[in-house]
């Protein structure tokens, strides 16, 4: 993977294309929000209709790790929202592919592939 020297910003088509990609990747993730929202919303509805007694009900362990599972799918969705969120005003503001460990240029090939990624693959291989 080529990636930029550091004094190089991206084009304003490279910009552009990160742009829609990032706008598409926020939409999808706005649609699994709204989807899983209203999963956990049918949870709780369905769950106030039965008996609350979790640990003698025998669906109850099975609604317990729903709602967990969808909760987890929840967060993820919407911390990755946040990640799109603040990719698009890293790109407003010119600093949008850069490295937030060591500082150097993310490759562009990169970022087509995760559009939020905050750093470059040294320092995700690293786990730095």
């Amino acid at each position: 993977m080529a990636e930029r020297s550091q004094d190089t910003a991206f084009s304003p088509s490279e910009q552009a294309t990160m742009r829609s990609l990032l706008g598409a990747d926020r939409e999808q993730t706005l649609s699994r929000v709204a989807s899983l929202t209203g999963d956990w919303d049918d949870i709780v509805e369905s769950s106030a209709l039965v008996s609350t007694d979790d640990e003698h009900d025998p669906e109850g362990s099975s609604t317990a790790f729903e709602r967990a599972h969808i909760q987890s799918l929840l967060d993820q969705a919407q911390a990755h929202l946040a990640d799109l969120d603040l990719a698009l005003e890293r790109l407003h503001d010119g600093t949008y592919g850069v490295c937030e460990r060591c500082g150097r240029p993310i490759a562009l090939e990169r970022l087509k592939v995760r559009p939020a990624a905050k750093t470059c693959i040294t320092c995700a291989s690293r786990g730095r």
